[in-house]
């Protein structure tokens, strides 16, 4: 499979377009490449869902702001796939192909079937469920095709009917000038079929309120705010239309010992100052279980140590960050007599210590002891 094009460089625009020149960008590409304009050309058909893929990508602002910082891998770990077909094409962007004037008046007559809504769902997570990715089962509920009519809207053993008003286009036309305008019919509301008997199951509506087991893979890496979309899984749409989308939220709770800093893991370890004196080699807890790290000699309070590739993998790359380690030099308490005796003794060296040395400084004169 080749390598996806910059959206960008698809659409023809500065990486600080807004929304008005990516709709005018795109508008343009969409009317180049239109199946209608091009029957049987290939290369047009994959130019006219590249072009839509990418301004889908760009007019939303927080698919934008992944794709500017990790590119479509970012977009394709966050649940990004892309469009299923035209009908996903045509039914996303109805408003602009509706300003072409009568062009391609066969497409949209297979488009105007309606898409189902997208739904959401909000998930928690844990610290660490986040972090190493996790596999939930849902349940949502949602419209659904209802059964007794197959999702027609019909009675059983009744049919829809062709709209006398528009013949069954679903559009009617009017002259303007050199042009002819075609709005939807009023009657069939686009549809192109009426129903003259309707299902009592579902109220001629063509779906009904169910409640569905989802299944959701998780990626590793996920963070508060990512937003995974699973295609098809929202509710049901119109007569012959695709199902909409399921866009599931993620919210990440805290953990008690780690910290997150984007892909790194950020910790603090308490040590004695004995430890810190004389250095020692010490267990860490780490994600994925523990490990030795190294207490130099003369380490001293928030010092801070790196233990590479402990973090958490990035959604972009896999790649893990690291696990910060900060120091935190325990001051002992309730000592018993002899160890308040070796403090002494240490103090009265270090203090002989400090004094010999600041004589040394002082006989040497002023020019050394401003070195």
């Amino acid at each position: 499979m080749a390598a996806k094009r910059d959206y960008y460089e698809v659409l023809g625009v500065e990486r600080n377009a807004g929304e008005a020149e990516l709709k005018k960008a795109y508008r343009k590409l969409a009317l180049q490449f239109h199946p209608d304009r091009n029957p049987g050309d290939q290369e047009a058909e994959e130019k006219f869902k590249e072009a839509a893929e990418a301004y889908d990508v760009l007019r939303d602002t927080r698919k934008r702001q992944i794709y500017d910082q990790y590119g479509h891998q970012g977009l394709e770990g966050s649940g990004f796939s892309g469009f299923g077909g035209f009908e996903d094409i045509f039914s996303s962007f109805g408003d602009i192909f509706e300003d072409f004037f009568g062009f391609g008046g066969g497409r949209r007559s297979r488009s105007r079937v309606q898409r189902g809504a997208d739904l959401r769902y909000d998930m928690q997570l844990s610290f660490m469920e986040a972090a190493f990715g996790t596999e939930k089962e849902i349940d949502v509920e949602k419209a659904v095709s209802c059964s007794d009519c197959g999702g027609t809207g019909a009675a059983p053993g009744t049919g829809v009917e062709t709209c006398p008003q528009c013949g069954g286009s679903g559009q009617v036309g009017r002259s303007q000038g050199f042009f002819t305008v075609r709005t939807t019919c009023s009657h069939c509301r686009g549809q192109g079929q009426v129903i003259a008997t309707p299902c009592t199951t579902c109220r001629g509506q063509g779906k009904v309120l169910a409640h569905k087991k989802v299944s959701v893979r998780i990626p590793a890496g996920v963070d508060n705010g990512s937003r995974l979309r699973l295609t098809g899984e929202g509710e049901a749409g119109g007569p012959g239309g695709p199902s909409g989308d399921l866009y599931v939220f993620i919210h990440t709770q805290p953990h008690d010992f780690f910290k997150r800093e984007e892909t790194h893991v950020i910790c603090q370890i308490p040590v004695s100052f004995v430890q810190a004196a004389l250095g020692d080699t010490i267990s860490i807890p780490t994600l994925k279980g523990e490990t030795e790290m190294e207490i130099p000699k003369g380490t001293q309070p928030g010092d801070v140590f790196r233990i590479r590739g402990e973090g958490i993998p990035s959604l972009r790359n896999g790649h893990r960050g690291d696990q910060i380690v900060q120091v935190n030099v325990k001051t002992p308490t309730n000592l018993n007599k002899k160890q308040v005796a070796l403090l002494k003794e240490f103090a009265a060296m270090e203090e002989n210590k400090f004094t010999s040395k600041l004589k040394n400084i002082l006989k040497s004169g002023p020019s050394r002891a401003a070195n």
